[in-house]
């Protein structure tokens, strides 16, 4: 997950939106949440700007949901910066080193080309892909 859904998840009042369904479901254990160490201090940073009495809530979501992995190394980042926005390549390259199937945000269009190993996804998109996964079992 990138800091905007972080972000979002950390702002949100209700327990039913689709980053919060995410980090239940990480929570639960039923898919692997993880971020990196640079999507975290984004999100701190644009908190703590914005919307300051979040950032309780956001140090208490992380604890609960997601592991956190260090940031990818440089010339991790730059491999990616012609399939990525270069602000969000460091994301596409922690997915990537990670083996994640899936990479979380609102912004899908920062991600093009992409990598053929990481499918982007809106958080509303990805729970609904997981509803269908499950209802298929």
């Amino acid at each position: 997950m990138d800091a905007d859904v972080l972000f979002a998840s950390a702002a949100s009042p209700s327990s039913d939106s689709a980053g919060q369904v995410l980090l239940t479901l990480s929570e639960i254990t039923l898919i692997d949440g993880l971020t990196s160490e640079l999507a975290v201090e984004e999100c701190r940073r644009n908190l703590d700007q914005k919307l300051p009495e979040a950032l309780k809530t956001f140090d208490l979501l992380l604890r609960r949901t997601l592991t956190v992995v260090p940031a990818p190394s440089e010339p991790e980042v730059y491999r990616m910066v012609e399939r990525a926005d270069w602000k969000d390549a460091p994301h596409l390259a922690t997915a990537l080193q990670h083996q994640c199937r899936f990479l979380v945000t609102y912004n899908t269009e920062d991600y093009k080309p992409g990598h053929p190993d990481v499918t982007v996804l809106r958080p509303g998109d990805f729970v609904r892909s997981v509803r269908d996964y499950l209802g298929r079992m």
